[in-house]
């Protein structure tokens, strides 16, 4: 793959054999971010996990304490009260059967999370083939299958964010934006690589976080030190 003139000269700036701190590999991740656009901030973590084991799968949700800079579109599933609750907490669209044809046939994905209260997930259920390739199917673990429609909502428009292995056994989760303050990305860093650590399987032999890269979205991969999670 052939990278631009931008890329290679940012590409200068990092020392590809050195495992920097996390908050050196912010700040020189920071200095990366040169496209025309407020680029956003990745940790790609590679683990020790085989995710075709149950056992071994890593899935769950944190709230970024300085948000994620994105303005997140709420899909709730819901009846009687619960889409009135769904509403005043400020979800976005509030529905339930009558939403299933609009996604079915009409393709609207205008949304990035969906939450659903549990007696709504037999509905929710036949959406399967659609949102659950694209990572939007409702799950217990990251909390967005619940009865407690508020603070799922506000946990979102927060800066709640999910993470989970992808088939490669690798997480990938954003921590902000490049315009956010040093201190902004180092919480939101810490509070996402806590909850990972956190979440490490009890059946794992070896090492959990095998290594984690920070890059912006058109930037090189900054390496970061694991020596304090293993």
């Amino acid at each position: 793959m052939k990278h631009g003139k931008k890329y290679r000269e940012t590409a200068k700036l990092v020392d590809r054999t050195t495992f920097y701190e996390p908050t050196d590999a912010i700040a020189l991740v920071k200095k990366t971010a040169v496209a025309k656009f407020d680029e956003t901030v990745e940790v790609h973590i590679r683990t020790g996990c085989d995710g075709r084991h149950a056992e071994q799968q890593v899935r769950g949700a944190v709230v970024l304490p300085s948000g994620t800079g994105k303005t997140v579109r709420v899909l709730v599933f819901a009846k009687g009260t619960k889409l009135d609750e769904a509403q005043a907490a400020g979800a976005d669209f509030v529905g339930g059967d009558e939403l299933i044809p609009k996604i079915q046939h009409d393709g609207w994905l205008d949304f990035d999370v969906v939450v659903a209260t549990p007696d709504m997930m037999g509905v929710v259920g036949r959406l399967g083939r659609i949102l659950g390739p694209k990572g939007l199917m409702p799950n217990p673990k990251a909390g967005t299958v619940t009865m407690d429609v508020t603070k799922a909502i506000k946990d979102i428009k927060a800066g709640k964010i999910e993470y989970r292995l992808d088939k490669s056994n690798i997480i990938h989760a954003p921590i902000g934006k490049a315009s956010f303050t040093q201190e902004a990305l180092e919480e939101n860093y810490n509070a996402l690589i806590d909850a990972i650590a956190k979440a490490r399987p009890s059946v794992l032999k070896g090492q959990y976080m095998k290594s984690v890269t920070l890059a912006t979205t058109m930037g090189p991969g900054v390496k970061v030190s694991t020596a304090k999670y293993n």
